[in-house]
């Protein structure tokens, strides 16, 4: 009895440390990022030149109109530490924000919470938590590198016993931006990534949109620094590469290191442009059915922002304005986005945001299939007609039809020719909430750029 009853205490024990160690394990490897992530940034309505009051604003509206159907980050874009930040266009005019170990903070004349009672910029920190005391997360945007300025005073980097001059690699500057050098692929530039992340988790940093990495110049060492460097914070930060695009042939690489990376550069609110620069949202639509294989947990190929609603007061680019894309081409690129699992980030102004694009950005069953779907894939294309596939939650199947043309467009097939087992379906179309009765044909017209998504499920009896 006694040879028994320890026997089972010694199972038990092990039960438990087992358990344990399991629970322990499936911390360590919690996916960042499970989801594609669903938020907003400030460059598509304000450029560089965004203040403390407008962000709080558009975080306000996101948390009370739209964080209930998943929109979560908010993330101020950059230029934050910019003092002047419209002589951008003349770098040598440019005056800077920056800490004693040569990091940039932000401007207190443009962010009053960053200065505190003592009179010491505290950068983010009160911001952050205001972002979190709404229920939302907190992000902001970097160029890579250390500030040409911090190398000039060659500033003690924090916590390590190296100076600026040991980081920087001035022979590497980012082609388009005039504010940092690059950084050694050294112990002091590790050192200063690492800086860095300390000074974005006391900020409550929850979403890191690096710029000037992942293309025009790829740069491998930086994106392991800071990696490295997210790691050691012990903060769970989503690691956001831009601009692209991306090149297939690193994405091991990419999909190690970071959650997000750009396959394109810049998109804003064209439909189609023969200009090289921006992309427009007919450009996508085969870059996005290239990519789509490597969209799952903690790994998502980023489409870029969704140019939506009112883009001003100092949008990135152009003037103020309402997007130049028209409803039909708004509900085409949110559909293209979600059903390929692109992240999701507003460029609009919130505190603009009128009725109409308030139920765009809440279509419950776009956004289910953007988040839950799995599986998604091109499976046709017929002239202008494109025709995408996904699955949701055990029995759902989505049909996206998109007419890419300039005339109205009609499609007639049976649902088992886009790879749905044979039989009759019944659903919802998602965009008008339209019944769909059972049958073995599909039969959708389509608007000139429109779209048609279908919900569907094998009909009782199947």
């Amino acid at each position: 009895m006694k040879s028994t009853a320890a026997g089972r205490l010694l199972f038990a024990t092990l039960l438990v440390l087992g358990g344990t160690l399991l629970g322990a394990q499936r911390r360590q490897v919690a996916v960042v990022a499970e989801k594609p992530p669903m938020g907003w940034n400030s460059w598509d309505a304000y450029g560089l030149t965004i203040t403390e009051q407008q962000f709080r604003d558009n975080a306000l509206v996101m948390a009370t109109k739209l964080k209930s159907s998943g929109w979560e980050y908010a993330v101020i874009d950059e230029g934050w530490f910019l003092k002047n930040p419209l002589d951008r266009p003349t770098p040598d005019k440019l005056v800077y924000e920056l800490d004693d170990a040569g990091r940039y903070t932000p401007v207190p004349s443009r962010f009053p919470s960053a200065v505190n009672a003592a009179g010491k910029n505290v950068g983010f920190a009160v911001l952050g938590t205001y972002v979190h005391s709404l229920g939302l997360k907190f992000g902001i945007h970097i160029v890579r590198g250390i500030p040409r300025e911090s190398v000039k005073l060659n500033l003690l980097v924090a916590g390590s016993k190296y100076r600026a001059e040991d980081v920087a690699d001035t022979t590497d500057a980012c082609p388009w931006d005039p504010t940092n050098w690059g950084v050694k692929n050294t112990p002091a530039g590790q050192a200063w990534y690492d800086s860095l992340l300390a000074q974005y988790v006391a900020w409550g940093v929850d979403y890191l949109k690096v710029d000037c990495i992942s293309d025009h110049p790829y740069k491998s060492a930086e994106i392991r620094m800071l990696h490295r460097a997210i790691v050691k914070s012990g903060r769970p930060i989503v690691l956001s590469l831009s601009p692209g695009p991306a090149s297939a042939g690193m994405v091991s690489e990419l999909q190690k290191y970071a959650q997000l990376w750009r396959i394109s550069d810049d998109v804003w609110d064209y439909w189609r442009t023969t200009r090289a620069f921006p992309r427009s949202v007919h450009d996508q639509f085969d870059l996005l059915a290239t990519w789509v294989p490597f969209a799952h947990a903690g790994s998502w190929p980023d489409a870029d922002m969704l140019p939506f609603g009112y883009l001003g007061p100092m949008p990135g680019e152009g003037t103020a304005r309402e997007t130049r894309l028209t409803r039909e081409e708004q509900q085409t690129m949110l559909t293209l986005w979600s059903i390929a699992r692109s992240p999701l980030v507003l460029g609009a102004n919130l505190t603009k945001m009128d009725e109409w694009t308030e139920q765009l950005l809440t279509n419950r069953g776009i956004l289910e299939m953007g988040q839950n779907g799995h599986d998604q894939r091109q499976v046709a294309r017929q002239g202008d007609t494109v025709t995408w596939v996904s699955h949701g939650k055990p029995g759902v199947a989505y049909l996206a039809f998109f007419n890419l043309g300039d005339l109205p467009a009609r499609e007639q097939q049976r649902f088992d020719f886009f790879g749905l087992a044979p039989g009759e379906y019944q659903g919802t179309e998602l965009w008008s909430h339209g019944a769909i009765g059972a049958s073995t044909m599909m039969d959708v017209r389509l608007a000139p750029h429109g779209c048609k998504v279908l919900e569907l499920q094998l009909a009782k009896g199947n």
